[in-house]
């Protein structure tokens, strides 16, 4: 029965609704890519291992650090792993690098969100001055049929509601993502600092990760000769 009302407000709503029906599909796919990527990075997650890394870094035990940093599916962990095989360089600027990519990802495909917000209600609109247009075309006949005016009229209260109901839905959910990306940056980057701040710390005790990371560089070197 549903099912049925739906078809039936659907094919009312005239060939508009077969874009707005596409924009609707598009974005409820990018909405569960973008779930399904957050879901998947959360699992990654190993507080636990960040903190023991930390406290490996402020103490100078960067072989402790580097194994538990060191292929880990931890994007925090990664990044400071990123940052120790490229300290003798520049362990800020690796470490900064590696977030930017992973914010990028965070942002992917996010645009068609935001296009869809904005050209789902277009649409309606445009399917609006279709329905308008088409009722016009019996004004002034004889033969007027009110069945056929009031179906021009549907036409475009239909597609209009269409239109900004799809806006509406991708609305909450771009702007949760929105809102994860910021924190997720912010994350990064205090995280990116304290590792810093604890690295220069432990420098100050004799400890030099430039020299450790020359070492790791020369073995793996080696390793692959």
């Amino acid at each position: 029965m549903l099912a049925n009302i739906v078809v039936d407000t659907f094919i009312t709503g005239g060939w508009v609704m077969w874009p707005i029906l596409a924009t609707f599909l598009l974005a409820l796919c990018v909405v569960l890519d973008r779930a399904v990527w957050w879901l998947r990075l959360r699992a990654r997650m190993k507080p636990a291992h960040r903190e023991q890394a930390r406290e490996a870094l402020g103490t100078g035990d960067f072989q402790k650090a580097w194994q538990l940093s060191r292929g880990a599916e931890d994007p925090y962990l990664g990044n400071l792993a990123e940052g120790m095989i490229h300290a003798h360089t520049s362990m800020l600027a690796a470490m900064q690098l590696d977030a930017t990519r992973l914010i990028e990802k965070s942002e992917a495909r996010m645009w068609v969100i935001s296009t869809m917000i904005t050209l789902a209600p277009l649409l309606g609109l445009f399917g609006t001055v279709v329905g308008i247009m088409g009722s016009f075309n019996f004004v002034g006949d004889e033969q007027l049929a009110a069945a056929k005016v009031s179906g021009g009229i549907a036409e475009a209260l239909i597609a209009t509601a269409c239109g900004i109901a799809i806006a509406i839905l991708c609305l909450l959910p771009y702007n949760f993502y929105r809102k994860r990306v910021s924190v997720l940056r912010g994350s990064l980057e205090r995280w990116i600092n304290h590792s810093e701040l604890l690295v220069k710390s432990a420098k100050e005790h004799g400890h030099n990760i430039e020299a450790f990371a020359s070492k790791h560089l020369q073995i793996g070197k080696q390793k692959t000769d």
